[in-house]
């Protein structure tokens, strides 16, 4: 998956289609928004605003395994399935 972006349009119509790569997709964007949420953790610049970004990563890293579990898949995704 690309750095730039979280899905492509094709992606996303794939997505819809396809419950096992939907879940996989899910799977990959939560793996990324907690590495993420790591880095902002470390950060030192603009600590009140990354205090929100953080809160608002959370409440997504949250709403993005829920929906995870709903599908019947684990909260993150495994190493053979990253690609």
């Amino acid at each position: 998956m690309r750095e730039t972006a979280l899905a492509t349009d094709a992606e996303i119509d794939r997505a819809k289609q396809d419950p096992e790569f939907r879940q996989q997709l899910l799977a990959q964007n939560l793996d990324r928004l907690l590495g993420a949420l790591t880095k902002l953790r470390g950060a030192k610049a603009g600590k009140a605003e990354s205090e929100r970004q953080i809160r608002e990563g959370v409440d997504l890293a949250v709403k993005l395994s829920e929906r995870l579990h709903a599908l019947g898949g684990s909260a993150t995704p495994s190493k053979a399935r990253r690609g």
